[in-house]
């Protein structure tokens, strides 16, 4: 053999072997990127003391953290953790010690997060004092961050009137109590004033028997030498229901059309979560919401749905996941019946509606002025029924229904003379605060690390506002 074709057979030899590492280096990439994405995706995992194919992951989350994780009544490990199980039912309960027990079945689903979410509440709640001098004519603002009060049991005659209690969440500007923004004027019953926040928490009307006056809510003005406003208050309530209307528009704009007509025809006490993805309504009349209203999304909520409504059900509607899920019903909670008997007393039946704008599938939004019934109006013949229509309209402190907490995930109730909150799928229910307390006052801190309630430890001390820490 001559050596030009032993140098041709020893290259092709190396080619040759070259080509067979690179051919086995491939598929050794290919099976390693495979089984790493079914690793990922929780395939081949160990789960209940066996390795199985198709895996389902809890991640097992809490505040505060460092919590026991029991999965059918054995301890597990602790939070934060991500579980493999295979895809079954699970009976989870999350402990700490200090704060009250969470409970609730899970469904893991092959190659899903199920994320438990949870917020654990404190088992003996500190409770702090927020006024001193009592308080009436309770009065929150729409954007959650201020609290209205009138006070004629001040020391001195000049500190009496209404008050802004501005909430944050560091509690500094609490150091220096709540601002007066009024004083208490002879001859006005400012005790018995109708009080309408504006839209954006600026401003606040107070009408009273003789007069109607628009004042600021971050100074204090002397009422004796502010104008009547009662000539223009009808423009100025008007102008305000234009701005909630468009603000409506902006909020609903991704919501199911379904869902929207369902609010106007067959429930009440509609209100918006603060994340505003989800809706609590009231039903008022038999209706079925149709399966699939958006495309179905992965790793859903797996609670039990309620597409059948009930009359007098309380229900969350989840427009991401297109969930419904009933909550409780007004009859088995008696206790949030409490400042709308006067308001339905009016008979009127837009008093608590949710949707103002009557004309959600058009592109452009009206005027109030040039379209006047394109809206259903927050105002009525008389002052009480007016401010109770705003004030309903903007929270549910003192509707009879429960409150969205500021988490969007929770929803905050009285029962049996207790405060509670629960989970937005009705689940969970657990009781944060037994002690005394008047159930037509209880309101979350803008970042749900506090509740405020209104009560007296003393039959001699008139009502005032604490705080209870749920940290």
């Amino acid at each position: 053999m001559t050596k030009s074709k032993k140098f041709l057979n020893r290259v092709l030899k190396i080619l040759g072997s070259r080509v067979v590492y690179t051919l086995l280096s491939i598929v050794i990439i290919a099976l390693g990127s495979y089984f790493a994405i079914q690793y990922a995706r929780g395939s081949w995992r160990v789960a209940n003391n066996r390795i199985v194919a198709n895996t389902g992951l809890l991640n097992a989350n809490s505040f505060p953290t460092g919590a026991q994780v029991f999965i059918d009544d054995k301890l597990i490990t602790a939070t934060d953790d991500t579980i493999y199980l295979e895809p079954d039912v699970y009976q989870i309960k999350i402990v700490k010690e200090g704060y009250s027990p969470w409970y609730k079945t899970l469904t893991i689903q092959s190659e899903l997060v199920t994320q438990s979410n949870t917020l654990l509440f404190p088992a003996a709640p500190s409770i702090t004092p927020l006024t001193f001098t009592g308080i009436d004519n309770i009065n929150p603002s729409p954007d959650g961050q201020k609290i209205l009060f009138f006070t004629n049991q001040a020391s001195s005659k000049l500190k009496n009137g209404f008050y802004v209690l501005d909430l944050n969440s560091n509690f500094l500007s609490l150091q220096s109590g709540p601002k007066q923004i009024t004083d208490d004027v002879e001859g006005l019953d400012l005790l018995n004033a109708k009080v309408i926040w504006s839209p954006d928490s600026t401003e606040v009307i107070i009408l009273t028997e003789n007069k109607e006056f628009l004042v600021s809510a971050d100074k204090k003005v002397n009422l004796s030498e502010q104008k009547d406003i009662t000539f223009q208050k009808k423009d100025i309530l008007a102008q305000w229901e234009e701005n909630i209307y468009l603000r409506e528009r902006q909020y609903l704009a991704k919501f199911p059309k379904e869902i929207l007509e369902l609010t106007k025809t067959a429930a009440k006490n509609v209100y918006l979560s603060p994340d505003k993805k989800r809706l609590l309504y009231t039903a008022t009349a038999a209706a079925t919401l149709a399966e699939d209203i958006v495309p179905p999304v992965p790793s859903t909520n797996t609670q039990e749905e309620a597409r059948m409504l009930e009359p007098g059900a309380i229900y969350v509607y989840d427009r991401e996941e297109d969930k419904n899920f009933k909550v409780a019903t007004v009859a088995a909670l008696p206790d949030l019946l409490n400042l709308t008997a006067t308001a339905s007393a009016t008979n009127n039946p837009n008093t608590e509606k949710f949707i103002l704008a009557d004309d959600l599938e058009q592109t452009v939004a009206k005027s109030l002025e040039a379209s006047p019934t394109a809206f259903y109006r927050l105002q009525r013949s008389d002052n009480l029924s007016t401010a109770l229509s705003f004030t309903n309209y903007y929270t549910a402190a003192q509707s009879n229904t429960m409150q969205w907490f500021p988490d969007s995930k929770h929803l905050l109730f009285v029962e049996e003379g207790k405060i509670k909150i629960m989970e937005y799928d009705g689940y969970n229910k657990t009781t944060v605060y037994s002690g005394p307390f008047s159930n037509d006052f209880v309101y979350p801190w803008p970042d749900g690390s506090k509740l405020i309630i209104r009560t007296s430890f003393s039959p001699d001390s008139p009502d005032n506002l604490y705080v209870i820490d749920l940290k």
